[in-house]
């Protein structure tokens, strides 16, 4: 074996992907929340715009309760 061929795994470069994958967990399941509840308020809620805020404040909750985990694991 090179020293050019040996991986080493560094605590900052794993932090560092589970951040990523924080901060991508939070665009999508916001992103979502906010579809849902647009959707939501289009069909059944005469356009209010609490349904959308609500669905996109769940999608954050969610992906905040989910990166908590993942972090301190």
């Amino acid at each position: 074996m090179t020293a050019s061929s040996t991986k080493f795994n560094y605590a900052e470069d794993e932090y560092g992907k589970k951040l990523d994958r924080c901060v991508t967990d939070g665009i999508i399941k916001s992103t979502g929340g906010f579809l849902i509840g647009t959707v939501l308020s289009l069909t059944f809620f005469k356009r209010k715009a609490w349904p959308i805020l609500m669905a996109t404040g769940f999608g954050a909750g969610m992906a905040y309760r989910t990166c908590e985990k993942e972090l301190n694991k």
